[in-house]
């Protein structure tokens, strides 16, 4: 069996995007978009042309807009399920909300809503679980690390810390928002609302973290200026989300 076609994948969905509301101001921000399509759908098209074909969406903001769009996904060719947040949960507490639907699974692929990252998911599968770690996280280099923070790595690509943004222009490792989780990261995430980047991620580097590096194009549009960019590499998104 593939090591993708039996992997389900949680895209994080239910931000306000409140950045980027000045020239996207009546939709959630996965919706802005990308040479005709939404960003979104870039992601799930991505999923399902590397076999990954089961999708949960944890939605929150204007929620029912992304449900209208993709229903069930059958369009798509991948069956979508959502995870509706009541109210604003934050990373951690969206996915915890979200349990119910991966008690089969002893992993999961998960995803944010607002990147693109150019990466082999079966590859990024196989790292898990030949390192047998809790969390597989993909980072990039970057030469303007200093407006996400960093992640540091030892000599084996075990993560040893994160550092906050720098505000500065310092080339660096980053979080490029995508992961590989075994299910036991649930036992480490409270209820109600948590950040994975803020009350998660530090407190399981003992349980092991491992960092797989990636070299394809990278790209948020968290901000105007940021998916100014996502328009001017419309092409490139494209045949990069085709991308068996």
């Amino acid at each position: 069996m593939s090591s993708t076609t039996d992997v389900p994948a949680v895209l994080l969905v239910g931000g306000m995007g409140t950045r980027l509301r000045s020239v996207v101001p009546a939709m959630p921000k996965p919706l802005a978009t990308v040479g005709g399509k939404s960003f979104l759908e870039l992601l799930v098209r991505q999923l399902g042309s590397q076999g990954i074909r089961r999708i949960i969406m944890c939605s929150g903001y204007l929620a029912d807009q992304i449900e209208d769009k993709f229903g069930d996904g059958s369009a798509w060719d991948v069956a979508i399920r959502y995870s509706r947040e009541p109210k604003p949960l934050g990373t951690a507490g969206a996915i915890k909300l979200a349990e119910g639907y991966l008690k089969e699974d002893s992993l999961f692929l998960v995803m944010n809503g607002d990147s693109f990252l150019e990466i082999d998911f079966g590859q990024l599968i196989r790292a898990h679980r030949e390192h047998n770690v809790l969390m597989t996280m993909a980072v990039v280099a970057v030469q303007n690390a200093g407006r996400y923070g960093t992640v540091e790595v030892d000599t084996g690509a075990q993560v040893t810390g994160f550092a906050e943004k720098a505000g500065v222009d310092v080339p660096g490792l980053i979080n490029a928002g995508v992961y590989v989780f075994d299910r036991s990261i649930f036992a480490h995430i409270s209820e109600g609302t948590s950040s994975f980047e803020r009350d998660v991620f530090p407190r399981i580097l003992d349980r092991g973290v491992y960092a797989l590096e990636q070299r394809g194009m990278f790209i948020d549009i968290g901000t105007p200026e940021d998916y100014a960019r996502a328009q001017a590499l419309r092409e490139q998104l494209g045949d990069a989300a085709s991308r068996g």
